[in-house]
């Protein structure tokens, strides 16, 4: 049996690991130990996972990522993150669909000061659906606004998908995040147009809410925005002048944020306690992702599978948009059944094989 049909058996077993509900950091080391002990030798393979996964863990580059999704965590339980929806919903509940619209919007901004898009979504959830659901929105908008919102923090600064994507393709980091500004803010206004129309249409979907005084509305950007303010401006801030490093910018702002709350009074011994518990379930399952990632992305190199898509993609004339378009529609499809940040990590370094092969075969 030749290497590349190894690989091709080793990527099908993948997805028939993740069909049977396997984690998929799991299905990833036990394809990638497998295949690499079957084409090397079962120790080699032993020797190549244990060395991946200690350099994974104990990398300082990954340091980055508890860091981010700390500060996001304490935002979460110190109610910021109900504050801001509350400062949206204030200004524009009152219109057709504003509650969903607040929803984006609440999300942009939460998305400013949170590393998880988990943590924006379960947010902006707990604290959205209720108020939409009392004031009869459709659940079809409900639902889809609030998983739409949650998907802002992928783009929105800081992203742990972009520290992970910046890491895994040797990327910088600071510029990944000021290249995902300008696209997270179009994408939070091309949702809430879509929003605004949808309800234009169908005023169903979205009845208007109660009108609040200029007032309230002063009184609700008070309370959180100033969070975000401090936090964004201290941690990106620096970051983007360069007083930081992205490890030094996420430990600063998981400070900052910590500072602001407690001196405010707005987080509890609870809620920190609690904070610090999923920072550590979330950062060690994204850490074991990467890990499990390497170890699979190991087995598909000495597959040579790269080597084998590379002449076949050479052999094509296809023009660019098609061959983007090809790309888009590939994430499309494994975007139905895989996770975003583990769908990165495994085409990144998939596609890495690919244009190593391809440089290596033209040369």
């Amino acid at each position: 049996m030749s290497p590349e049909l190894i690989g091709l058996i080793g990527v099908l077993v993948f997805l028939g690991l993740m069909c049977l509900r396997i984690p998929i950091a799991y299905a990833m080391l036990i394809t990638g130990l497998a295949g690499f002990g079957i084409l090397v030798s079962p120790s080699a393979a032993y020797t190549m996972a244990t060395t991946e996964i200690y350099s994974t863990f104990s990398s300082y580059s990954l340091s980055v990522i508890p860091m981010f999704i700390w500060m996001g965590f304490i935002a979460y339980y110190s109610g910021v993150g109900s504050s801001l929806y509350g400062f949206a919903y204030k200004l524009v509940g009152h219109k057709r669909g504003g509650l969903a619209i607040a929803t984006q919007a609440a999300c942009a901004i939460f998305g400013a000061i949170c590393g998880s898009n988990t943590a924006t979504a379960a947010t902006m959830g707990t604290i959205a659906l209720p108020e939409m659901k009392k004031y009869k929105y459709d659940d079809s908008l409900s639902c889809a606004s609030v998983a739409a919102g949650g998907a802002l923090g992928v783009l929105i600064p800081p992203s742990v998908i972009f520290i992970v994507y910046g890491i895994a393709s040797g990327q910088s980091i600071g510029k990944l995040f000021i290249a995902g500004i300008i696209p997270g803010i179009l994408l939070t206004l091309l949702y809430m147009a879509t929003i605004y129309i949808e309800v234009t249409i169908k005023p169903s979907l979205g009845p208007a809410g109660p009108r609040f005084s200029w007032r309230d509305r002063i009184a609700g950007l008070k309370d959180g925005i100033l969070e975000v303010i401090i936090t964004f401006c201290i941690s990106l801030g620096g970051l983007f002048i360069g007083w930081f490093t992205p490890t030094e910018a996420g430990a600063v702002g998981a400070c900052s944020i910590l500072l602001v709350t407690v001196i405010r009074r707005r987080l509890s011994w609870k809620g920190f306690r609690k904070s610090l518990m999923d920072t550590t379930r979330t950062a060690a399952m994204i850490m074991l992702m990467v890990a499990g990632a390497v170890v699979f992305g190991r087995f598909i190199a000495v597959s040579r599978l790269p080597f084998a898509l590379a002449d076949w993609a050479s052999s094509l004339a296809l023009p660019g948009f098609a061959i983007m378009a090809v790309i888009l529609l590939i994430y499309l499809i494994l975007g139905c059944f895989i996770d975003a940040l583990a769908l990165i990590l495994l085409t990144t370094l998939f596609s890495y094989c690919v244009l190593f092969s391809i440089a290596e075969t033209s040369s």
